[in-house]
């Protein structure tokens, strides 16, 4: 008997952001892989396995669910925001193509959930409201010299950005250069949003010109959106807000 493999976003972190079609995922799976945080978001039941894991160990967690799956489990990976934005699906399609006839008979399914960038965009407005890029500023899987390639060239498109990772305790370094590189182009009154904890009780979100923008305003728990040189901030009802207009002049 082949079971199935099921790579869903768990969302931001509130369940009022899992969507109705994870939800029915969850409550099919004999098996639940992830991060032990994420895997911690699933309720326990009868019928349930779950096995959570380091973050570190993406392959093998990946490997790990192909075979319980190809040995007949409904298996559901969970990632938080959605499964496709630097996170689990992309692990899995990698293990996936090591070896594709092991697992050639598991039928896989992604299922779409809301990212913390998007969810960080609605709280305050809509800074994403026009092109905007998404970059991860973590270099443990690409050299930083990539990563500040790609940030230069977004200045120059004149994009709105939104990065994920930005921050850790081990490599703080590259926020700091990043912060650097954004504020090397002269337009220090581009909105910056530091969304940490999004949807969960330890919330916080604060709006800063990048002129004001500091290192360590932001950490892993952190999605920071930077606007582009057309985005606004616009009071209302007394909260600060930002947006980014459909249309750009010649």
């Amino acid at each position: 008997m082949t079971g199935c493999l099921t790579i869903a976003g768990l969302g931001p972190g509130s369940s009022d952001h899992i969507t109705p079609a994870v939800e029915q995922a969850i409550a099919v799976a004999t098996d639940v892989v992830g991060y032990i945080r994420y895997v911690a978001r699933i309720a326990p039941r009868d019928g349930l396995v779950l096995h959570p894991s380091d973050n570190r160990v993406e392959a093998d967690r990946a490997r790990h669910a192909l075979d319980m799956a190809a040995a007949g489990r409904r298996v559901l990976v969970v990632s938080s925001g959605d499964p496709g934005v630097f996170a689990m699906a992309a692990a899995v399609y990698e293990v996936l193509e090591t070896d594709p006839t092991r697992w050639q008979d598991v039928d896989i399914t992604v299922l779409p959930g809301i990212t913390a960038m998007l969810a960080a965009a609605a709280r305050v407005g809509a800074p994403l409201g026009h092109d905007f890029c998404v970059i991860n500023l973590s270099d443990n899987l690409k050299p930083w010299a990539m990563i500040e390639q790609r940030l230069r060239l977004a200045l120059q498109a004149d994009f709105a950005m939104a990065f994920y990772n930005p921050r850790s305790k081990s490599r703080p370094e590259g926020f700091r250069k990043t912060m650097q590189i954004l504020k090397s182009f002269g337009e220090g009154n581009r909105p910056v949003i530091f969304a940490r904890a999004v949807s969960t009780p330890d919330e916080s979100i604060m709006i800063v010109p990048l002129a004001e923008a500091q290192p360590d305003m932001a950490d892993m728990q952190t999605v920071v959106l930077v606007g582009s040189s057309q985005t606004r901030t616009l009071s209302h009802k007394g909260a600060v807000l930002a947006y980014t207009p459909r249309s750009v002049k010649g």
